[in-house]
């Protein structure tokens, strides 16, 4: 897989896979023998839920949501680019089923610009996500200029945040590259110093975790109290609504992004014994993982939390599949009609009662 930081890293080098400062090889078989069952399943896993949601999710937007709005922009391109990240998913399960790279120089290119750019743009927009609902929450004042703001300018931002993906997406993919070791075909970043790789590292940091994790932090903390200060009922589901968010984030990134701190001192010479570098590899493979169950997680966060969203989910869902969702909208129905029923009466007998 790609050098951001990636498990598929590790076994290009399996069949001669580095020396001690003793020059006794390091044999990591068992982390082998354990990749080759355990990665492919888990991204077989990730890549099917999470095309179905993230595809649900475009579907619902185009149908029912195709006001130019910064939140529905939002979504559409978050759902787009974790779709993207997602489709890099099958490649590296193979990649990492056989050990070997047999999709050609191209792919190699092209599923390494789907996988970062996949990443850093799901990060940006979720960032650009944030900033706004600070924004038209925080600012509320100014909520007539942001909403003929965002109608004019907000195909402007997104298509500045995808440069901005690109961007930061460039170094992974120019300097990936088919090599054979041991004649075995990989797929990776061959850097022209250790320079590179180390600002690799420091980039998935900081761009990847620091930065969106500090904008959630001012942002929320300044949405909060006024939230709090409105009087609405749904002011404390908002809340619980943040904590999840930035909950989510910690728990499926903190992992990851330790675990790649701990790869940049091992580049700079720390932690470099045999054992300790197994660990290394076999840690990646699980915070991975963890990491890129997010993507399936954005959809329910970011979209269907809402119930005008979730209303329009289940339209379409009812559309596609009548059989399984057209017996559960019509129980829904009747459930609301039950109970717009019993409120009607219970007016209807305070009411009397008061007469």
């Amino acid at each position: 897989m790609t050098e951001v930081y990636n498990t598929t890293e590790n076994y290009k080098d399996y069949n001669n896979l580095g020396q001690e400062n003793n020059n006794q090889v390091c044999i990591n078989d068992n982390v082998r023998s354990f990749s080759r069952i355990f990665l492919p399943t888990l991204y077989s896993v990730v890549f099917i839920v999470g095309l179905i949601g993230n595809s649900l999710v475009m579907s619902v937007l185009v149908k029912y949501h195709k006001g130019s709005n910064v939140t529905n922009l939002c979504l559409f391109n978050l759902a787009l680019l974790d779709i993207l990240f997602l489709l890099s998913l099958p490649f590296w399960a193979h990649y990492a089923a056989i050990t070997e790279w047999v999709f050609g120089s191209f792919m190699c290119h092209a599923v390494t610009a789907l996988y970062t750019l996949g990443f850093y743009g799901s990060v940006f927009f979720m960032i650009l996500m944030t900033v706004h609902r600070y924004n038209i929450t925080v600012h509320a004042r100014n909520s007539h200029f942001s909403k003929q703001w965002s109608v004019r300018a907000s195909l402007l931002l997104v298509l500045f945040m995808w440069t901005l993906s690109l961007g930061a997406s460039l170094p992974n993919i120019i300097f990936a590259k088919v090599a054979s070791k041991s004649n075995v075909l990989t797929c990776k970043e061959e850097y022209p110093e250790k320079a590179w790789r180390l600002f690799s590292y420091i980039e998935l940091n900081v761009l990847g975790f620091i930065v969106p994790l500090s904008v959630m932090v001012f942002c929320y903390s300044h949405i909060i109290p006024v939230l709090m200060a409105m009087k609405t009922q749904k002011k404390h589901k908002a809340v619980r609504l943040i904590f999840v968010l930035v909950t989510v984030f910690l728990l499926f990134w903190m992992p990851y992004n330790f675990v790649i701190f701990l790869n940049f001192l091992h580049q700079l010479g720390y932690m470099n014994n045999c054992q300790q570098h197994k660990d290394l590899n076999m840690a990646m493979q699980w915070v991975e993982t963890i990491a890129f169950c997010h993507c399936c997680l954005n959809p329910i966060i970011y979209a269907f939390v809402g119930e005008k969203f979730r209303n329009s989910t289940l339209k379409i869902l009812k559309q596609w599949f009548p059989l399984c969702f057209g017996r559960y909208s019509a129980t829904a129905k009747q459930f609301s009609e039950r109970k717009s029923f019993m409120s009607l009466r219970t007016l209807e007998n305070s009411s009397s009662k008061v007469v």
